[in-house]
């Protein structure tokens, strides 16, 4: 993977991110808080996809490895979710 790549891999990261925080409600941290929600949604969404046998809707290849967007927002969205009820914080 080169430096392209990874440029690449990390917008796509911060969108999926950006959009399961915009879905779950929440609107805490920045950038860099999305690219690591496209990250963590993208393995948690994997994992349930394989899990309950479900096809990958959509995908972008990069470096020869696959990343499912969908997925990555569906996972995304779940982990802020049961993020803000395990904060407990409340809403006005």
């Amino acid at each position: 993977m080169d430096l392209t790549e990874l440029i690449i891999l990390l917008v796509v990261a911060g969108l999926c991110g950006s959009i399961a925080r915009a879905l779950a409600g929440s609107s805490r941290g920045g950038c860099l808080v999305s690219i690591a929600l496209g990250f963590i949604g993208a393995l948690i969404g994997s994992k349930l996809a394989m899990a309950l046998d479900l096809p990958v809707v959509f995908a972008i290849t990069l470096g020869g490895r696959s990343y499912p967007v969908v997925w990555s927002i569906i996972g995304a969205s779940l982990f802020v979710a049961v993020l803000s009820l395990l904060s407990g914080r409340k809403r006005l």
